[in-house]
């Protein structure tokens, strides 16, 4: 009985465990395990804080890893000394890139030690290895980092530190293709006068002197002194010290005459190109550390603009250094690396020294620029943009460079600023050329289509343009074919074609066209910089009929210009424009060669192709022709073909273009594409065409043999009085005055 009662009871008071009773039928259910009120907390992973720093490290993040180091460790290292720590290791190795791999870990409750490897790739000593070990400490729930020296670098621990000793060769040479130096490291001197001091009867002798010696004109010469204070220094120029030697017994008898040595890069002739050599600097303190990592070690001079910068990998060739470990006291207590330095490559351009100076010659006293290029290559043969400037007076040991320098950069007229590749001008009626290749490409047009070139054009509405022989006061040119029309270079026709093309639903024609020229993009010259112009499409019809003669917005460079007129005269290849020949070793081995490389083709047909360049031919020989009388006698032997430009700006008088190529088809000589650019230089055929029949006379004779309309002798420039000529102008603008009795702007 008692036992049947117990039973009864449990029963009971399991049923009353239940929110609802066990009804009858209903099978029961376990009940769950009440949860653990203490839980089991584990300690984070020491490895990932390893890698967290290492990781730190490898993207330079010093701020990152001074944050994982341990209270005890920040409070002995400030983080700017610990940040100066890592950035100095980096430079005196000239890391690269740094990479790691963890190995091992052992870890207790509250310490932890982990192995890793660590491989610095650098500049100079290739990869450097090592073991290390780091030790750690659990704070807060952390693990941090418990840092010293060691972990920079084990050969570091107890505050030592590194070192290097540079060999440093001598700086590779810029030759021209003929490998005449244009630029290199030698002994030269700066030339001055002080008037007051030459003696009466040595004026002529002094300026002789100092003509010959910087390649000034005796008339630049005289014009350098004659009005300074008579007492007062004049710097005029500078040579090297080779030429002074040789003549050192007469120049040591003129009084006046003041000669200071100096050891530098030497630019010659006072600057032979020097908007493609460019020149160097010291380097700046901005770039020091970005230098020093490259495994400079700060004293050197760097390429600062063109060649000297585009070629600098070659130029400085491979540093030599050791790398020591010196200790607290500066004593070295091991040479961690070493390696050897390797000598400098020498670069030689495309251009040819005589040449290139007739050329910055042939378009000083105008702001400027002359492109010649090979024309089926690409090969740039002459590069001068005016006013120029002499690299030589960035050498601080230059006696001069403090008294010449300011003016370059004072200078209004930008000297330093590469016209033929960095100006952007409108082409004016060179354009005309583009139109043309779009007229006849659009099958609108044919060679055999007539226009009635009258001095007006009045076909937009409420509107009157005007040609070129209104402004001349000569007769309207008449009937003309498309061809005729490029010869007479008629506004009106290309207005005409520009408005067709827009009313007929081809408002982007001419633009196409033009950007297939390669206008409004970079032609890819890469070795000097270059801008890329601008090449809009017409939002109206008056802007349609201004870019059909190369006005409005539209913007080229004289390079971009040279390069599609090759193309016009090659069967229209676009080549990449190269100044470069060769990069070679001091053994004679190529590092790099020129190859001439395509980057588009002219969307012309050969047909219509040959149209135009008729049309261009006869430009220049038909008796018609914008361009015919300047070319009188050359244009006889040498088959020139080219195009007149005056492009109306509003900044004064209008910019004189001319721009053609040759087909001679000389063994030895190739045939080249030239562009001329005279800013404010009036009419195309009054100052572009001279200029470029100069280069025609300087390239296929050797010499300059008539003289400009405002010349007195070759490159003395006389106050003009130009016979007016036909030449296009394409606006209601001023004109240039050809009774103008000014010279044209330096």
């Amino acid at each position: 009985m008692k036992i049947r009662n117990w039973i009864l009871l449990l029963v009971f008071l399991l049923a009353g465990c239940r929110e609802n009773p066990i009804q009858i039928g209903e099978e029961a259910t376990p009940t769950p395990l009440p949860t653990p009120l203490i839980s089991i907390t584990r300690p984070p992973d020491a490895q990932a804080t390893v890698h967290q720093y290492l990781e730190a490290w490898q993207n330079e993040d010093y701020v990152g890893m001074y944050n994982l180091l341990t209270q005890i460790s920040r409070d002995a290292k400030s983080q700017d000394d610990f940040t100066k720590l890592y950035s100095d290791a980096a430079i005196q190795l000239t890391v690269e890139a740094l990479n790691f791999e963890v190995l091992s870990t052992l870890t207790n409750p509250t310490v932890s030690q982990v192995a890793y490897q660590v491989t610095f790739d650098t500049v100079l000593f290739g990869d450097i290895s090592r073991d290390m070990q780091m030790n750690l400490a659990l704070e807060e729930g952390q693990w941090k980092v418990q840092w010293d020296d060691s972990l920079i670098l084990p050969e570091l621990k107890g505050g030592n530190r590194l070192a290097l000793d540079f060999i440093i060769p001598t700086r590779g040479n810029i030759y021209d293709k003929n490998e005449n130096a244009l630029a290199a490291d030698t002994e030269a001197v700066a030339l001055g006068v002080v008037p007051g001091n030459i003696g009466y009867n040595q004026f002529g002798k002094v300026d002789t002197y100092l003509s010959v010696l910087t390649g000034l004109t005796v008339q630049r010469v005289q014009q350098l002194y004659s009005n300074a204070a008579p007492l007062w220094y004049v710097a005029i120029g500078t040579t090297t010290k080779q030429e002074v030697d040789a003549r050192y017994k007469q120049l040591s008898e003129l009084s006046g005459l003041v000669m200071n040595n100096y050891k530098a890069r030497y630019y010659f002739e006072g600057g032979i190109a020097p908007h493609v050599t460019g020149y160097v600097l010291a380097i700046s303190a901005e770039d020091l550390a970005a230098y020093k990592r490259k495994g400079y070690n700060g004293s050197e001079q760097v390429g600062a603009a063109g060649l000297e910068k585009w070629g600098e990998d070659y130029l400085s060739g491979k540093h030599g250094a050791s790398l020591y470990v010196i200790d607290p006291n500066g004593q070295v207590v091991t040479r961690l690396a070493q390696t050897e330095s390797e000598p400098a490559a020498s670069i030689v351009t495309t251009l040819d020294k005589d040449f290139q100076i007739q050329m910055q010659k042939a378009i000083s006293g105008f702001k400027g620029a002359i492109v010649v290029l090979e024309r089926d290559t690409g090969r740039v043969l002459a590069m001068a943009s005016s006013p120029g400037f002499d690299p030589n007076l960035f050498e601080p040991a230059n006696y001069n460079s403090s008294y010449q320098l300011p003016s370059i950069f004072g200078s209004e007229d930008k000297p330093l600023v590469n016209r033929a590749t960095q100006g952007g001008y409108p082409l004016g009626s060179v354009f005309k050329i583009i139109t043309m290749a779009a007229a006849l490409e659009s099958g609108i047009y044919t060679k055999d289509s007539m226009y009635n070139c009258q001095h007006e054009f009045r076909e937009l509405p409420d509107q009157v343009f005007y040609d070129w022989t209104y402004t001349k006061e000569v007769a309207p040119s008449g009937e003309l074919t498309l061809p005729e029309g490029l010869m007479r270079s008629c506004n009106p026709w290309f207005y005409h074609i520009g408005l067709d093309l827009y009313r007929q639903n081809r408002p982007n024609d001419i633009a196409n066209m033009a950007r297939a020229f390669g206008l409004g993009k970079a032609t890819g010259i890469g070795q000097v910089p270059e801008d890329i112009g601008a090449v809009p499409d017409p939002s109206n019809e008056g802007d349609a009929v201004q870019l059909a003669i190369g006005q409005g917005t539209m913007l080229v460079t004289p390079l971009q210009v040279a390069n599609f007129i090759a193309a016009l005269g090659n069967g229209g290849t676009l080549y990449r424009p190269q100044v470069v020949e060769e990069v070679v070793s001091t053994d004679g081995q190529q590092v790099m060669a020129f190859e001439p490389e395509v980057i588009g083709t002219l969307p012309i047909s050969a047909e219509n192709m040959q149209i135009i360049r008729e049309a261009m031919f006869s430009v220049v020989n038909n008796r018609r022709g914008t361009a015919y009388r300047p070319f009188l006698g050359v244009s006889e032997n040498i088959p020139i073909y080219g195009k007149t430009g005056t492009a109306q700006n509003p900044f004064g008088n209008a910019h004189a273009w001319f721009a053609g190529y040759t087909d001679a088809r000389l063994e030895g000589k190739p045939d080249i594409a030239a562009v001329v650019i005279a800013e404010n230089g009036g009419e195309g055929s009054e100052t572009g065409a001279p200029i470029f029949r100069r280069i025609m006379e300087v390239y296929f004779d050797g010499r300059p043999i008539m003289l400009y309309p405002w010349e007195s002798k070759l490159n003395v420039t006389v106050t003009p009085t130009l016979e007016p000529t036909e030449t296009p102008i394409p606006s209601l603008t001023p004109t240039f005055d050809p009774n103008a009795t000014e010279t044209p702007e330096p």
